[in-house]
């Protein structure tokens, strides 16, 4: 098992900082300097970066940490990515160099093609793919790659801890309850992250339950949230087809 460190970055971002004894790991680190800082304070030693995409704010601080650390950088194979040492396109089993800990890549097309997560001690660190309350946009991928790579994370346990790379969920379930009103767990939810916000707290991460209770890219087949897809889209016939007008309703919400 490991710890796990928020690092707030940029306007939004979360990159992950995972501790184990005196080594570390990183997720995503979009930026240096705030990583670098955690390191130093916390008398840590780099060995692995974990990318989960090629957009710039998840990647862009790899040639920064490899400045000062020669760490092992994991990452899509068929994505650009700086630095990479250990290209990986999902169903692999990899031992980070650092601790024993094992993760499980999983495959995420959607957000982009090359997208993966991986998966360990109970914990998710899934890029953009599913957020707190909502899922990433589809720059790259189809709405038909991006349901079953979502369907492929809400299969794991249910108390497996949502490490997302963004502190979207606010606005995320803004859309939820608009799609989705009749959910008392999403009401519940909507109170919960508006109190916490209030008060500068993150919402992330979550949880493969909460996700799949109240997450209405989840909920494809409820009949609310279903209700509510076909009155934007009257011949969404299936599933998929339900997924496809949320994230199209979500992207001018």
């Amino acid at each position: 098992m490991f710890d796990v460190i928020r690092i707030p970055a940029f306007k939004d971002n979360y990159i992950w900082l995972l501790r184990k004894g005196a080594s570390a790991a990183v997720v995503d680190p979009g930026d240096a300097p705030p990583v670098l800082e955690v390191l130093d304070r916390e008398g840590l030693s780099l060995s692995t970066i974990l990318v989960t995409h090629h957009h710039a704010d998840h990647q862009g601080g790899v040639s920064g940490l490899l400045a000062h650390y020669q760490a092992e950088v994991f990452g899509p194979a068929t994505e650009s990515i700086t630095g990479l040492t250990r290209p990986l396109r999902g169903g692999e089993t990899i031992r980070p160099a650092f601790g024993d800990v094992e993760l499980q890549v999983i495959a995420v097309p959607g957000h982009t093609l090359g997208h993966i997560a991986y998966y360990g001690s109970g914990c998710l660190f899934c890029g953009d793919t599913l957020f707190a309350g909502g899922c990433g946009r589809l720059f790259e991928g189809s709405a038909a790659q991006m349901a079953d790579s979502l369907g492929r994370l809400a299969a794991l346990p249910e108390q497996t801890a949502v490490y997302c790379a963004h502190e979207y969920t606010e606005a995320n379930l803004r859309f939820a309850l608009a799609v989705e009103p009749g959910n008392r767990r999403l009401q519940r939810r909507v109170h919960e992250v508006a109190v916490a916000r209030a008060k500068g707290w993150a919402t992330v991460p979550s949880t493969i339950a909460v996700e799949k209770a109240s997450n209405p890219f989840l909920r494809c087949t409820e009949p609310e949230v279903v209700a509510s897809a076909r009155r934007r889209a009257p011949d969404a016939a299936d599933d998929v087809a339900v997924f496809a007008a949320l994230r199209e309703w979500k992207n001018s919400f």
